[in-house]
């Protein structure tokens, strides 16, 4: 075989090989508009929720079409939590203590196991970094994957406790109404 044609081959291959890698190894955005995220509780006298206006991220793939993900980042800006009550939302605030820990943040650690549904949707198990007023703990995480029409979508919910993220169930009403501790947050987040 010729020099000539060596190249050519080589020139092939460099140019396939680069091009899967590409096609595969995408990044993309969060988009806040179409993202939702809900954390519900309750308290002594009625149970509550908050919705973050505020968040962003990235998720990166080895393999969008086997729906194995490389990275994934999410950051919620924590006074962007509202509950259409000023007062609870000072209350949460406060608990946060977000005028040190201006955000909650969650990294992915490892993925499990990933199942394809079809259609471009995956039941994905995973871990990751949750860390919320400046406390990091490994969580485990479960969620859908949807990989659709250039968008990737993520739902799912997760329950927690505040204490374990060093977190006073806020009080009001000079301690006469009290907060739980268990939480649960709800999540549909759409990434283009």
């Amino acid at each position: 075989m010729n020099v000539s044609i060596r190249k050519s081959i080589f020139g092939l291959a460099v140019f396939f090989l680069t091009a899967v890698t590409t096609v595969n190894a995408q990044e993309f955005s969060l988009i806040n508009g179409e993202s939702t995220l809900t954390v519900l509780g309750t308290s002594s006298i009625h149970d509550w929720e908050v919705t973050a206006e505020k968040q962003s991220g990235k998720i990166s793939f080895k393999d969008i079409n086997a729906g194995q993900i490389d990275k994934c980042t999410i950051e919620i800006v924590a006074e962007s939590l509202k509950s259409g009550k000023s007062s609870m939302d000072k209350n949460t605030y406060k608990a946060l203590n977000t005028s040190s820990h201006k955000t909650i943040n969650f990294q992915l650690a490892e993925v499990k196991k990933v199942t394809s549904k079809g259609d471009g949707v995956y039941a994905v198990n995973t871990t990751g970094d949750l860390t919320i007023s400046g406390t990091k703990k490994r969580i485990p995480l479960d969620f859908t994957l949807t990989v659709k029409d250039s968008k990737v979508k993520l739902v799912g919910e997760k329950k927690i406790k505040m204490t374990d993220f060093k977190v006073e169930p806020p009080k009001a009403m000079f301690g006469t109404i009290t907060t739980g501790d268990d939480l649960t947050i709800k999540f549909s987040t759409q990434f283009k």
